[in-house]
């Protein structure tokens, strides 16, 4: 127990520190590809961490273009080692990352420039990823081909949207 006002304030420090989010860079073996912007990392020392791709979304399991951006994920890195900049953990404790793989392409980029993934404005104002998705957009690549695709998070309130109203009937 913390007897004095001294070791609470160190305490505190302590935990303040310790809650701050380093950028690290983690390398591993791909083991599984959940979707588009998600997988499993397996690292040397024998942890499976789920990464999560920062600053973009792709398309929800239900949504056009979501098998061939999987198909493209896997493609480029399944069974393969990679390296993961970590940014920092979600809610649901997987790694926001940058995923750098081959001759240093990152994965976040490749997605998006091959239409198989939006700029993820809320979270990020990443200037790359933005010109990136212009460009893909005015080339119509990928589910840019489709003039009235749907932003996955719109997608997702839409679902809950229509999830409660049937619930109220």
């Amino acid at each position: 127990m913390l007897k004095n006002p001294r070791q609470f304030n160190l305490f505190i420090l302590l935990l303040f520190v310790t809650s701050i989010t380093i950028a690290q860079t983690i390398t591993g073996k791909v083991i599984a590809i959940t979707d588009g912007d998600t997988f499993k990392l397996l690292t040397n020392d024998s942890i499976v961490h789920r990464v999560r791709l920062a600053n973009i979304d792709c398309p929800e399991k239900k949504q056009a273009f979501s098998k061939q951006a999987k198909q493209f994920v896997s493609e480029a890195i399944f069974s393969k080692t990679v390296q993961v900049e970590v940014l920092k953990k979600d809610r649901y404790r997987r790694l926001i990352a940058n995923v750098f793989y081959g001759d240093s392409l990152n994965l976040n980029h490749q997605l998006v420039k091959n239409g198989f993934a939006w700029h993820y404005l809320k979270y990020s104002k990443d200037p790359i990823l933005q010109s990136l998705e212009d460009q893909a957009r005015k080339k119509k690549i990928g589910l840019w081909q489709d003039p009235t695709a749907i932003a996955p998070w719109v997608w997702r309130d839409n679902k809950k949207k229509n999830y409660k109203k049937s619930k109220k009937q």
